[in-house]
């Protein structure tokens, strides 16, 4: 974790003592010292700060060391354009592999959510969680399985699981694309996501459910994206599948594995 460095740097390039700095985000310059030096650990709320005072994301900060980007890259960051929302090497994924080196699909059930919004970047943590593979996955891209709950994307029902492919570059999120998001505010959420990275540097988070009215979360409060690809149930939707429907999935089902 390059939090530590990062922040030095930054403050240093913006000419700012450390009296300054620590009067704007209302902190003691012993503590934004301790940060610095390494002889504390920033929470969440403190992480969040320093992502607003700086204009970069909590990702970049934590992953990234700036000391040996260019002075362009450096250039570009600190003029509010994090390079690294659009893919950089920042979004190195903590991942599993089988005994033949290929990627499995790790599950996160309800009961691991929790421990998985700290953990999902911990090679241990990562590697303790149930794993599975589906043979008409693309094998070029990396999948994770989330058991959702509650009733807001209804009627995908509660339980359910959710298998995501990963989602580098963020900026090529389609307005309506249902994604499960690791998130440092709210744990993980499963939503239909707006992108709204150009105009705002944030997304919108929409339910399916009407009774759940959307709401914004800025990308520095992100931490991982995974777009939806297939939904693990055991109950048939309230409001039915057409035939029609039915087929079309069996078909693309079919050439998924035709073409494997």
């Amino acid at each position: 974790m390059f939090f530590s460095s990062n922040i030095k740097l930054l403050r240093k390039r913006k000419k700012r003592t450390q009296d300054e700095v620590a009067a704007a985000l209302n902190m003691k310059r012993s503590t934004l010292s301790g940060y610095e030096n390494q002889v504390a650990q920033p929470s969440v709320e403190v992480l969040l700060a320093f992502s607003d005072y700086f204009g970069i994301t909590v990702d970049t900060l934590l992953k990234v060391d700036l000391t040996t980007l260019r002075e362009s890259e450096l250039s570009e960051l600190e003029r509010g354009n994090d390079i690294f929302v659009r893919g950089g090497r920042i979004r190195i994924l903590t991942t599993t592999v089988g005994n033949d080196n290929e990627e499995n699909i790790e599950l996160v059930p309800e009961k691991a959510k929790a421990g998985y919004a700290t953990g999902y970047a911990d090679p241990d943590y990562i590697g303790q969680l149930p794993v599975f593979r589906l043979p008409f996955l693309d094998r070029a891209k990396k999948y994770r399985t989330f058991q959702i709950s509650g009733d807001s994307m209804h009627p995908i029902p509660n339980g359910a699981w959710i298998i995501g492919e990963f989602v580098k570059d963020w900026t090529t999120i389609k307005n309506g694309t249902p994604c499960v998001v690791l998130t440092t505010t709210e744990g993980i959420v499963f939503k239909n996501l707006n992108n709204l990275i150009a105009e705002y540097r944030a997304f919108e988070f929409v339910s399916l459910n009407p009774a759940y009215k959307p709401y914004r979360l800025p990308v520095s409060e992100i931490l991982e994206i995974w777009k939806f690809t297939h939904v693990i149930h055991n109950q048939i939707p309230e409001t039915g599948i057409s035939l029609e429907s039915l087929m079309l999935s069996i078909e693309n089902l079919k050439k998924n594995l035709l073409y494997r």
